[in-house]
């Protein structure tokens, strides 16, 4: 078997982080890209062509853009479809070469109540679960809701009581239907503090399953992870061994090829450990673990899809050092992590340390996919060097134009509960990690305005306490301070675009100068220093208007016009980028106005329900 010609079914960075395997072994790749892609960075990878599809989950467009630019194999990367079995067969069946587990081992080991199953049977241990039809006043609450058919947080909800039951199941089945073609639920124990653990596998066609270490995915925000890690910090070495041993146990008993993700979660109360669910893909956090074994596990893929036995054996795979690598999103994550988008106006990416991602200056952030923009991957001889050069790295990072949650990033990871490996899965749905403040953005920009004004003709409209002969007063900007005395970087006031500026007291940062305020990005953290916004933006107003707190699509409208509602009643769902938002009634009263409708694409602030009050 030969592959002379890679097409990597998928987007962004996914898209590039296979294809840059492909180059350095020398196999050319094909891109594929929708509409709203043309012109991606993905697209344009050297000698790449990038064939246009309807959709990334069009099964036959895209095995027709295989067939027509003559690639050979297909990559499906990971989300979209690579978990799905009918692709994987539909791959096999037009004669082309599929870089991942046969699709009867995707159909088994995909679904997570065939994979208990199988786990059950191969003797891992399972979380204690519970039938749809039983009678749930006899659960032992909270609960979690989870989609059978999926990953990645879609379709899952904590429940606490018999009465949110119905509701919740109701909201997981609508995510997991969309996300996953099958709203099939399972119903398990929720562990109130637990980590999560996973175990990298890769297995070829001639009997032979290795593991790749551990990572540790706990901290997470509605059931998504943020930070991943490798080694997993304070397990002890029995524990690691034997979660070692049962990812093993359970993908060889199911004859696995290909990379996987055995996922477990560690109960913190008892030290027990229970088997998720597996992922028959690549994951998003991969590159922790390619940073502290050094294997390419991309190029083991294709090892394994030429029906290569794998090229090293247990003993050969040795763990060096720690990585940690840190999710940015398009979201702001001090106000609910509420999906963002936009245009990324300016975007500067680290030195030193890895970063896969596909955002460049000027790109259009949508709704349409995925938040995630990029991973910033940092590694160091221990842990306390990895978590140092991380935040190194997420102080070099800078996105203007778009809000992130890079700065949330910075202090979760700064943290005492970060440093100490205290963080459980649901941290992040107890704890409160405090908003920065913007006092070190304002010194920062007050540096790059006292350049401004340093060859700027003196005049009574400067922020800076103008007098007539007198020494120039402090700054202030539409009512801010931008105090910037002591050590600090000198800013050129000639320069245009975005600057790197420091000041002893607050660090460094990035400014950009515009006609009516500065855009700083300080630790991570976007800050807008212009006029005051005049409207607000999301939420419910005191007139009783309610917006769309973010851009989105209407998913459910739920009242009419003349309908009287209670306050805290759900009015309808907006969605975007996999995340659901309730709209509530701010009182008791009457609608008087619904100007959604179910489909509707919908801009931040855009009105949707008026409620008179009672």
């Amino acid at each position: 078997m030969s592959i002379t010609t890679v097409l990597v079914a998928n987007r962004g960075e996914i898209a590039l982080r296979v294809f840059r395997t492909c180059e350095r072994v020398g196999l050319p790749g094909v891109a594929i890209h929708t509409r709203e892609d043309e012109g991606a960075p993905h697209t344009r990878v050297g000698e790449t062509e990038s064939v246009r599809v309807s959709s990334y989950l069009d099964i036959d467009a895209i095995i027709d853009a295989a067939l027509s630019s003559g690639a050979d194999a297909i990559h499906p990367g990971y989300g979209f479809l690579s978990e799905n079995a009918a692709f994987a067969r539909a791959v096999i069946d037009a004669g082309l070469t599929w870089i991942g587990p046969s699709p009867a081992v995707i159909e088994r080991m995909g679904r997570k109540d065939a994979a208990r199953e199988l786990a059950v049977a191969a003797g891992v241990p399972v979380v204690p679960s519970y039938g749809l039809d039983d009678d749930p006043e006899t659960f032992a609450y909270p609960v979690l809701v989870k989609a059978a058919a999926g990953g990645g947080g879609k379709g899952m909800r904590v429940v606490r009581s018999a009465a949110e039951l119905p509701e919740a199941v109701a909201a997981a089945k609508r995510e997991a239907s969309k996300a996953f073609g099958d709203d099939t639920m399972l119903i398990e124990k929720y562990v109130e503090s637990g980590r999560h653990i996973e175990v990298q596998v890769m297995g070829d066609a001639h009997g032979t399953v290795l593991h790749f270490g551990e990572r540790d995915c706990s901290p997470q925000r509605r059931h998504q992870k943020v930070l991943e890690e490798a080694p997993a910090p304070t397990l002890d070495e029995d524990t690691r061994a034997r979660i070692h041993a049962a990812a093993v146990d359970l993908a060889a008993s199911v004859g696995y090829t290909g990379a996987g993700t055995v996922e477990f979660l560690l109960d913190n109360a008892t030290g027990d450990f229970y088997f998720l669910e597996m992922n028959t893909r690549l994951q998003v956090e991969h590159p922790v673990t390619e940073a502290v074994t050094g294997v390419d596990l991309v190029a083991l893929q294709l090892n394994v899809a030429l029906g290569d036995p794998l090229p090293l054996t247990q003993a050969d795979v040795r763990i060096k050092g720690h990585a940690i690598e840190a999710r940015i999103y398009a979201e702001d994550s001090f106000a609910g992590f509420l999906p963002q988008a936009g245009t990324a106006t300016h975007v500067t990416w680290p030195a030193g340390a890895r970063v896969d991602q596909a955002l460049e200056s000027g790109q259009v952030v949508t709704t349409a996919y995925d938040p995630m923009l990029g991973k910033i991957i940092a590694r160091g001889a221990d842990r306390a060097e990895a978590v140092e050069r991380l935040l190194e790295a997420l102080d070099g990072t800078a996105i203007f134009g778009l809000t992130t949650n890079t700065g949330f990033l910075r202090a979760l990871v700064d943290s005492t509960e970060f440093r100490d490996a205290a963080i459980d899965t649901a941290w992040l749905d107890r704890n409160v990690v405090p908003e920065p403040s913007d006092e070190g953005a304002r010194v920062l920009a007050g540096i790059v305005l006292n350049a401004v004004l340093d060859t700027a003709p003196r005049g009574p409209w400067q922020p800076d306490g103008f007098r007539m002969g007198g020494p120039r007063g402090p700054l202030v900007e539409h009512g801010r301070p931008l105090g910037a005395d002591g050590w600090q970087t000198g800013a050129d006031a000639t320069a245009t675009g975005v600057q790197r500026v420091g000041h002893v007291g607050v660090g460094d940062g990035f400014v950009l100068r515009g006609r009516h305020g500065s855009e700083v990005v300080h630790r991570g953290q976007r800050f807008v220093l212009d006029e005051p916004a005049l409207s607000d933006e999301g939420g419910a107003s005191g007139d009783g208007t309610v917006v769309s707190p973010m851009p989105g699509t209407v998913l459910d409208v739920r009242v009419a016009e003349g309908e009287t509602v209670s306050a805290g009643q759900v009015l309808g769902v907006v969605e975007a980028m996999k995340m659901e938002l309730a709209l509530e009634a701010p009182a008791d009263g009457t609608v008087t106005a619904v100007t959604a409708a179910v489909g509707d694409q919908v801009a931040l602030g855009a009105t949707l329900f008026v409620v008179e009050s009672a």
